[in-house]
C-alpha cells in the first residue's frame, strides 16, 4: 500500500479533469498502488513537462508524486 501522502496527491490528480491524469491515477488508486505505476510515473511526467510551471495548484505535486512513486 502506497503511504498517505502520495495517495491524497493522486487523488487530487484523479479528480483534476485533465486527461493526462485521471484515466492513470484512477487506475493506480484502484489498484491501491499495485499496479499501474509505471504508467502513472509517465503521465505525472507528461503532466509536469507540459503544465509544471504555469502556477497551478497541482504544480508542486507533480515533482512530489514522482519523488515518492519512483522511491516506492
Amino acid at each position: 500500500m502506497a503511504n498517505a501522502e502520495l495517495i491524497i496527491i493522486i487523488e487530487k490528480f484523479a479528480g483534476c479533469g485533465w486527461d493526462v491524469l485521471d484515466a492513470p491515477s484512477k487506475k493506480w488508486l484502484e489498484s491501491n498502488g499495485s499496479s499501474g505505476a509505471a504508467e502513472l510515473i509517465a503521465a505525472v511526467q507528461q503532466a509536469d513537462k507540459d503544465c509544471g510551471s504555469c502556477g497551478c495548484e497541482l504544480d508542486p505535486l507533480y515533482k512530489r508524486a514522482l519523488e515518492l512513486l519512483k522511491a516506492a
